[in-house]
């Protein structure tokens, strides 16, 4: 039976904006208030599903959430109208208003931790929302995270979905952004690597000290454990303090894995050693090809402002691994010519493909980011909901989507616009009803 890697990639909301709300985010930090361009977004986005399509790839589509979040506005004590909530919360609360705006569901590698049905005892696929407890606009996502991905994944018999762990710190959860899977065949039994930044019941134990360690040990364990995982085929290695505090806020800046290939920074792991020993000695007979890539050829500061290793990996029909890159490595001499030389290197990967995603990298996203991974079988996608499968079709339908109900501009002032609200619930309504995923807002309920 044919196995392979499917990529689901978040559309950019209707309410695309630049708050600048991720403390430890370079690129958020520093693009804060800028004016957003979410017909760009959302189209560059879209287009980079659609050449991965056309690679040959299984390339899917995750709807967004709903941006501004009157619900949890109201939860907060704005009262009246939805204009009212807007106009009050926009006054006398700007921070919380502007965290009730996030555009971070775009950022899907967010959205779950994904263990493939090779891994599972249950031998089903499993999905976990990530709490995203770390950040107030961020933890707003599960719930609605995790209706959209019962509609897409909707058939018991292959699918097995969890409630988010406990929203506390402890169990600080950021989903696949630290986490990755190495293995043979997609279909066959792999190592799932999860990467944390602290201990949270051991405070004795290393960590960074300006920036926040989103992910922690505890809620990894418990991933591993809710999704059926064997110790012999999972590795918890902690990410460098030290890397954190430079601007790495999430394991995929500094590294990424696909099938046998683990490429990643030199400065990316505590431990490295003993941590590439119990991945290859887990992994088995078969050897890992590990990609290190030194301070001297790409410092840390280069890494994360170009995203060279947010970047995904993947396997072509071919056999050959590419990797698909922000236009910012292009644009950056140390990492273009890093690029080009690891092509002509004794590594599986053999190309590379750059694409303009500067909206979501300006808001401190790349192409890695943008997207969720499923390795699944034939069958495993026969069961998926097939309207959220990248066609000719579902992409001119999603532009002329986009078409109809987008803004070209959209400052942070116009947030607090009503009409903007309702432009957007129109919007995601008909969303709903193209992917075929129901009532999955609350507006809807």
């Amino acid at each position: 039976m044919k196995q392979f890697e499917a990529n689901f990639d978040g559309l950019v909301g209707p309410t695309h904006n630049y708050a600048g709300l991720s403390f430890g985010n370079v690129a958020s930090f520093s693009n804060a208030n800028a004016v957003s361009n979410p017909k760009e977004a959302a189209k560059q986005g879209l287009a980079k599903m659609k050449a991965l399509h056309d690679l040959g790839m299984v390339q899917g589509v995750l709807a967004p959430q709903e941006r501004p979040d009157i619900d949890t506005l109201k939860r907060l004590g704005f009262t009246g109208s939805d204009k009212r909530v807007l106009e009050q919360a926009s006054k006398h609360a700007q921070e919380v208003f502007l965290a009730c705006c996030s555009a971070s569901s775009m950022w899907t590698a967010n959205a779950a931790t994904v263990s493939p049905s090779g891994d599972t005892a249950d031998n089903k696929i499993h999905f976990t929302p990530a709490n995203l407890t770390n950040k107030f606009h961020r933890s707003l996502e599960p719930q609605v995270t995790g209706r959209i991905l019962k509609a897409v994944f909707n058939n018991d018999k292959h699918f097995s979905h969890h409630t988010h762990l406990p929203d506390n710190e402890h169990f600080g959860d950021e989903g696949a952004a630290n986490h990755t899977r190495l293995c043979s065949q997609y279909g066959e039994t792999g190592v799932e690597i999860f990467v944390y930044g602290r201990h949270a019941f051991d405070t004795s134990r290393p960590a960074p000290k300006k920036f926040p360690a989103r992910q922690t040990l505890e809620a990894s364990q418990a991933i591993a454990r809710l999704h059926g995982l064997s110790e012999e085929n999972t590795v918890y290695v902690q990410q460098n303090p030290d890397v954190i505090d430079q601007g790495v806020f999430h394991n995929d800046v500094i590294s990424v894995g696909n099938q046998n290939v683990l490429f990643y920074h030199e400065q990316a792991f505590h431990q490295t050693q003993a941590a590439l020993d119990e991945i290859q000695q887990k992994f088995g007979q078969e050897k890992v090809h590990f990609i290190q890539v030194s301070t001297d050829a790409v410092p840390v500061l280069d890494a994360v402002k170009t995203y060279l290793f947010n970047t995904q990996i993947i396997t072509l029909p071919s056999g050959e691994m590419a990797i698909i890159a922000p236009t910012n490595c292009e644009e950056n001499s140390a990492v273009s010519s890093y690029l080009a030389d690891l092509v002509t290197q004794n590594t599986p990967i053999k190309q590379v493909h750059y694409f303009d995603v500067k909206q979501s990298m300006k808001n401190g996203g790349g192409p890695a980011c943008l997207r969720l991974r499923v390795a699944m079988t034939e069958t495993e996608l026969a069961a998926v909901n097939q309207n959220t499968i990248m066609s000719e079709s579902v992409f001119s339908r999603l532009n002329q989507w986009v078409d109809t109900h987008y803004r070209d501009q959209l400052s942070i002032d116009d947030l607090r616009d009503p009409s903007l609200l309702y432009e957007s619930r129109s919007a995601l309504d008909e969303l709903t009803q193209i992917l075929a995923i129901g009532s999955v807002y609350p507006f809807q309920q």
